[in-house]
């Protein structure tokens, strides 16, 4: 199976391929599926970070192409040289490979672009927006920010989507808001919240939601742009 167009530009910008393997399978929800991987070598060559994450090839129905997506590592094991992937489950490449995933199956995956670290200066809080996609990234980063408060806005669409485990902790305000009209509520939510000073606002939903979020933390709220890491999970 090959890469096409999308594989060659990730090796021209110089990503690193590695071949990690199944080692479990765990049903979360209905709708959410969690894989242990072994590492094959990632984790000794690239130093864990908040948020750390690869692009994964998937086949496609043919099974004669294969399709870049991009996963967060989920507890990543630098020392059992092993991590977890978490699928939200839905009609496409990597959601149907993963389904039928079982121990032993191999998975080509790419290093490139993962560089997210926590700002140098503590904010007074954290903003954090998502959805099922970016949990597992939300998971790793509300690890990360310790004791600084953080409030942070979950879109769901199903109903078993508010079983999925957070890692929040008592400081950390957790609102889920339904998946209407293309993710207005969550804009909404944007657009009228309190925003104290110093905040850091992380933002990680479908594309058309994380630009309308982004440009309120900008306009309405004044948060500058290097107080912000915000980037398209899907479309």
């Amino acid at each position: 199976m090959g890469k096409g167009f999308n594989g060659l530009l990730v090796k021209a910008w110089g990503g690193t391929d590695y071949q990690i393997t199944v080692t479990s399978t765990e049903v979360v929800t209905d709708k959410y599926l969690r894989l242990g991987f072994t590492a094959g070598g990632l984790l000794a060559d690239n130093p864990v970070h908040p948020t750390q994450w690869v692009r994964c090839w998937f086949p496609d129905s043919t099974g004669e192409k294969l399709h870049q997506r991009g996963y967060t590592l989920v507890d990543p094991d630098p020392a059992g040289d092993r991590f977890a992937i978490e699928f939200a489950i839905h009609n496409g490449h990597a959601a149907r490979w993963a389904q039928n995933a079982s121990p032993g199956d191999k998975l080509d995956v790419t290093v490139l672009g993962s560089d997210f670290q926590l700002p140098e200066a503590t904010p007074s809080e954290y903003l954090v927006f998502g959805d099922t996609a970016s949990i597992p990234a939300i998971n790793s980063l509300l690890d990360a920010i310790g004791d600084v408060p953080a409030r942070v806005w979950l879109e769901w669409q199903y109903e078993s989507d508010r079983q999925i485990p957070l890692r929040g902790k008592p400081h950390h305000q957790v609102t889920w808001v339904q998946r209407i009209d293309d993710g207005r509520l969550l804009r909404e939510a944007a657009h009228e919240l309190d925003c104290p000073d110093n905040v850091f606002a992380w933002v990680a939903c479908d594309g058309h939601t994380t630009r309308s979020i982004v440009k309120s933390l900008k306009q309405v709220h004044g948060v500058p742009k290097t107080a912000m890491k915000y980037q398209a999970y899907w479309k």
